[in-house]
């Protein structure tokens, strides 16, 4: 009878904590200084930037609260590099897939220079089932967030057929590249020969933003590029640059990349 009873207490407990609900927003985990001499320039130092800045602390370490939120942000940036994404988000946008001689994460991370290039398959793949030549062709790779792709797919690539639409632009046969690296456009390239390509990629993770997107664009790609001949739009995320504004932003560019024939730092934007 005791032990029913306290196992009675317990679930007790545990349902009045699921009834809190532990789930924290950003303004939940923020903290600031209590008293600070200058109030003013900590605040303007604070709203300039989302890194840790003016955390206070308790003694001489950090809050608790800080802590946790540290330790919360580094696990989802692990994740993020360590995902894979589902396979059910890519069936939603038609996404076939190929891959790049990455072979594993700890080779792709090891070895950048195996994600610039296709897999024998893969060039393959893409010859038999993509349209050749197109106006604008468009690959999504997981790169180093796989979360990155989870997040901000179902936002900012409808936001870019629409934009591509108004610009009259039509594209090829998008795809998915798994264990990508930006250049591994440069080898898509030379298959497709496409007038200009867009490669929607997962970000290095931060502490800040795990899921973070960037948009890397070239006109004509192929081998040999430098880096100044990409186009590039980072920070595509919920907190950053909103995956809506951002596909509608990739379509304008690549329609001036179209009209002027360059990309890079040539390009007037």
């Amino acid at each position: 009878m005791e032990q029913l009873q306290k196992k009675y207490e317990t679930n007790q407990i545990v349902t009045e904590l699921v009834e809190k609900e532990f789930i924290f927003s950003e303004q939940h985990w923020k903290t600031s200084i209590p008293t600070p001499a200058y109030s003013e320039g900590v605040g303007e130092l604070v709203s300039t930037t989302p890194a840790r800045i003016g955390v206070w602390r308790t003694g001489t370490r950090p809050l608790t609260k800080t802590m946790l939120k540290l330790q919360y942000d580094h696990a989802a940036a692990i994740d993020a590099v360590g995902g894979e994404v589902l396979e059910k988000t890519l069936e939603e946008f038609d996404l076939f897939t190929v891959e790049t001689c990455y072979e594993n994460k700890e080779v792709y991370l090891k070895r950048p220079d195996k994600g610039r290039v296709l897999t024998d398959t893969a060039v393959q793949t893409i010859r038999e089932r993509c349209q050749k030549q197109p106006q604008v062709q468009i690959v999504v790779s997981d790169g180093l967030s796989a979360s990155a792709v989870e997040t901000n797919l179902k936002d900012v690539y409808p936001a870019l057929l629409d934009s591509l639409k108004i610009h009259h632009l039509t594209w090829g046969t998008p795809f998915f590249v798994k264990g990508g690296r930006v250049a591994c456009m440069d080898h898509i390239g030379d298959i497709l020969q496409p007038e200009v390509l867009v490669l929607l990629i997962g970000e290095r993770p931060g502490l800040v933003s795990a899921s973070s997107m960037s948009a890397y664009m070239c006109y004509k790609p192929r081998k040999g590029i430098i880096e100044s001949e990409r186009t590039v739009i980072s920070n595509i995320h919920p907190y950053g640059t909103p995956p809506i504004e951002a596909g509608a932003h990739i379509g304008t560019v690549l329609r001036k990349m179209i009209e002027q024939q360059v990309s890079g730092v040539k390009l007037e934007l």
